[in-house]
């Protein structure tokens, strides 16, 4: 449903309207705060949108996960649907736990940057200074900033770089792994402890790495569909692994543990305002395969053009999720999966994510335009 079409509008702007008269016989007149009312009618305007809209996202694709929409502590939409275990048909909950991927790696970010607040490094610095493995030829100019945007050249550790470091863009998962090892350098404690301190920092009481986890609410990861599935092995162990590191992709998360990270993050409870600046600052610009261009800050991507937000996707092995965050409007949106079918593609597997990335970023410039009464 086209979001211009939407009937709501016109009821929104008839409320704010009739919130705004002053022709009422002055003994009957109640002292109304306009800008309550307004804001209370475009959050109603925003729910009825987003259930109509992710619900029919939910149908189209028998969506099995979790998908939520936080304005700052205030819930605008939460449905899970699916299984955690396809096996045992355990049903998915507010407490269901995922693996998030590469939502990750701001994780990391933050952590290199915290380092940096307490004096112990530079993200100018050269990576060779923390880690002997770079103290060769290929490497020894790559700086710690340029493993946080992905512009070192660095594909897989051990290999020729794909250019001269900091002139392009290339992703990899090596550079951020080489970030964790860093922290636990200059910090003297494993990034797990690291990390932790992170996750209690943020309030995030369900968090962990999948080289640590203890609990039972884990979402098992599979491949296929709901009627034919296979488990993948060893999760969440495997994360810590070689093939994908926990710097890079190994932090399990819920639905609410990102939106409290989210809040956190994005207003200044963990990071200096000059080094969260820093964090959000847009360094390199990449072309993703299946979300399009963009700008590259520190472990997060930016949308170039309307509306100002900050995301990242993830995928390991039958788990791709989305995590965005909207500053204008302080709104989170997260999508949690633990199913996908690899013989489709990633762009099928992320087909329902893009689908609620656009209605909550049509949505976001819709609410733009109202206040500045276009």
């Amino acid at each position: 449903m086209a979001l211009k079409n939407f009937p709501i509008i016109s009821f929104l702007f008839l409320l704010i309207t009739l919130a705004s008269c002053k022709n009422e016989p002055a003994k009957t007149i109640r002292i109304i705060n306009k800008n309550a009312v307004i804001d209370s009618t475009i959050t109603a305007f925003q729910k009825t949108l987003l259930q109509q809209q992710l619900d029919s996202t939910f149908k189209k694709y028998h969506f099995n996960g979790s998908i939520a929409v936080f304005k700052d502590s205030l819930p605008l939409y939460i449905r899970e649907n699916g299984y955690s275990d396809f096996k045992r048909k355990t049903k998915i909950d507010s407490n269901t736990i995922f693996a998030i991927g590469s939502v990750s790696k701001q994780f990391t970010a933050v952590l290199v940057l915290l380092q940096m607040e307490q004096g112990k490094l530079n993200v100018t610095d050269k990576v060779s200074k923390y880690l002997k493995e770079f103290r060769i030829k290929e490497y020894e100019d790559i700086t710690i900033h340029q493993l946080l945007n992905h512009t070192s050249g660095l594909n897989l550790f051990g290999g020729k770089l794909m250019f001269k470091s900091g002139t392009d863009f290339f992703y990899s998962n090596d550079g951020f792994n080489a970030l964790g090892k860093i922290v636990e350098t200059v910090s003297g404690k494993s990034y797990d402890e690291n990390v932790q301190e992170l996750f209690k920092k943020a309030g995030m009481k369900h968090s962990s790495t999948g080289d640590i986890f203890k609990g039972n609410n884990f979402a098992g990861a599979y491949l296929g569909t709901p009627l034919k599935f296979q488990e993948v092995p060893n999760m969440p162990k495997r994360l810590g692994g070689k093939e994908i590191g926990t710097p890079a992709g190994g932090v399990l998360s819920t639905i609410q543990d990102l939106h409290l990270w989210n809040n956190a993050l994005y207003g200044g409870k963990i990071l200096k305002p000059e080094t969260l600046k820093l964090f959000m600052a847009k360094s390199a610009e990449r072309r993703h395969a299946i979300l399009g261009k963009m700008g590259y800050a520190y472990g997060i991507m930016l949308n170039i053009g309307k509306p100002n937000s900050y995301f990242h996707s993830g995928y390991v092995k039958g788990s791709p999720s989305l995590n965005i965050y909207y500053p204008d409007t302080k709104t989170s949106v997260i999508i949690l999966s633990n199913i996908a079918d690899e013989e489709k593609g990633k762009a099928a597997i992320f087909k329902p994510h893009i689908e609620v990335k656009k209605i909550t970023d049509h949505l976001e410039n819709t609410l733009a335009e109202m206040k500045s009464g276009h």
